[in-house]
């Protein structure tokens, strides 16, 4: 199985023998010596899997794990932690970051490429069942839009908020939750009623606001102060 792959280190010698195994073993594999520069790769690139060491100077592998679980894109983005950190500790501490393996140096470049197939096919197999379901994959697809609109990355272009819209208690209460980036279901449970009603008052709210879309509801509230 190929696919692209980025690696960060900030050891060229390791960097230059491991970006060469894999390219070996038929992956497009781009490198970075530090976090700012592998940041800056994902932006344009979208890899399917980040292989990235801890102890780098500046921003360490930690914090930039956390930079990128916190971007709505790469949630789901396979991650290898590669470190010369091998106490279960610090083990632990990789996968609370959210990595998805972890493998200490030195190690046998056999074992990362097993790795890297293993989390790719998984991957893959999740892709194909989300894409078995347009309704999921269009939701799961809202939802990330609808988080990146409220951490900021998707910047709500401040309009005059001269048009008033009448809601109802419960429509109000449905339109912050959905601004949460709540599902139907979540919704339901937190209001204590039913699916179905819930999505009744999300319909009136895409009918009110002129919408067609869960996203374009959320910035349509925030432009014009519906919601927080």
């Amino acid at each position: 199985m190929s696919g692209q792959l980025l690696l960060v280190d900030d050891e060229p010698g390791l960097r230059e023998a491991v970006q060469a195994y894999l390219e070996d073993s038929d992956f497009v594999v781009e490198v970075a010596s530090n976090a700012k520069e592998g940041w800056e790769i994902l932006q344009r690139t979208f890899p399917d899997l980040l292989i990235t060491d801890i102890m780098m100077p500046q921003v360490d592998g930690y914090q930039f794990l956390k930079q990128v679980r916190e971007d709505p894109r790469f949630t789901t983005l396979p991650v290898v932690f590669l470190t010369a950190k091998g106490m279960t500790i610090d083990r632990i501490q990789g996968y609370q970051a959210g990595c998805d393996a972890y493998l200490s140096k030195p190690f046998d470049p056999e074992e990362l490429i097993a790795i890297v197939q293993n989390l790719l096919a998984r991957r893959a197999a999740q892709t194909a069942t989300t894409s078995d379901n347009p309704d999921i994959a269009s939701l799961a697809t809202q939802i990330a839009e609808i988080k990146g609109i409220l951490t900021g990355r998707n910047p709500i272009p401040q309009a005059p908020s001269d048009i008033k819209i009448d809601l109802t208690p419960r429509e109000q209460s449905v339109l912050d939750l959905v601004s949460q980036g709540l599902m139907n279901k979540e919704i339901a449970r937190r209001l204590d009623t039913s699916v179905r009603n819930v999505e009744k008052y999300v319909s009136r709210l895409f009918s009110k606001t002129g919408t067609n879309s869960r996203t374009e509801l959320v910035r349509y509230a925030l432009e014009h102060g519906l919601t927080k």
